[in-house]
């Protein structure tokens, strides 16, 4: 076992964005006990902070070639993202500019908020159950895996779902 102050799992920077990560898993594992509108603003203030903390990290050395367990069944990610799309309803929908698709379509494409959370939401459940397993190696390509997901797709989504999230929060002000 390494010195625990300098592994880079225990490292301020990675222990500030497990923090983020499983506070948001605990809110959307709670999501149907909350409001619509108490759930929209809770997301406009986690996932920027989720997204800052991601940004921030920097990027790690895989230690098992590769291996990152797998959590969330397909199951809790649809029962997650159902949660969600009940919750917001029509709302749940918006049209979507970032996307390659959109650069050769007339027609404009549409996403799910519920579908993008729900996708957030695996990438870093899995990242907090591997972090449960307090083995320094595990731990450290879980936030390699978790890390790559978040340049290759799920930061993207993280930032694109913001958008309506904030055109949300602003209707139900008014």
């Amino acid at each position: 076992m390494s010195d625990s102050n300098t592994h880079y799992v225990y490292q301020e920077p990675a222990i500030e964005f497990v923090t983020v990560a499983v506070q948001l898993c605990l809110y959307l594992e709670q999501v149907a006990e909350h409001e619509k509108s108490d759930f929209i603003e809770k997301m406009l203030c986690l996932l920027p902070l989720l997204y800052i903390k991601a940004h921030l990290l920097p990027k790690g050395n895989e230690e098992l070639d590769g291996y990152s367990e797998r959590f969330v069944s397909e199951q809790e990610y649809e029962d997650l993202r159902l949660q969600i799309a009940q919750k917001l309803g029509t709302d749940d929908t918006y049209l979507e500019v970032f996307v390659e698709d959109m650069r050769y379509s007339d027609e404009p494409i549409t996403a799910f908020i519920s579908e993008n959370i729900a996708d957030i939401y695996q990438e870093i459940k899995d990242l907090a159950c591997n972090y449960q397993t307090r083995e320094e190696a595990v731990m450290n390509d879980a936030l390699v895996t978790c890390l790559d997901a978040f340049e290759q797709h799920w930061g993207q989504k993280l930032l694109n779902v913001l958008r309506p999230l904030h055109a949300l929060s602003l209707a139900t002000d008014e």
